[in-house]
């Protein structure tokens, strides 16, 4: 993670069960979207949802609201999570595709 942080990348926090080592709740995937930004900071951190069909996730993005929620009680700022929900990916791939 440090490394790709420190090319100026993404990366694309996966959740489903097995990443996150318990179930796929709003707060756990909120736990680890924190545990990240502490490590590499908030302009690394993105969803990545992974839903091409390769894996089988109980989380979906009609949920993403109750994530958003839970973000706010990890006490996220709104600038990081505007980030982490799509910010920082988008700034990415402007950056690479330009």
């Amino acid at each position: 993670m440090k490394a790709v942080a420190a090319a100026g990348g993404v990366i694309g926090l996966g959740y489903w069960g097995v990443i996150l080592c318990r179930a796929p709740t709003p707060e756990a995937i909120a736990a680890m979207i924190v545990k990240a930004e502490d490590t590499v900071g908030a302009d690394h951190v993105s969803l990545g949802s992974d839903f091409d069909g390769s894996v089988k996730t109980d989380f979906d993005t009609s949920k993403l609201s109750s994530l958003t929620h839970a973000l706010l009680e990890a006490r996220l700022s709104t600038e990081t999570i505007g980030k982490v929900m799509g910010g920082n990916m988008v700034r990415v791939l402007r950056t690479r595709l330009n």
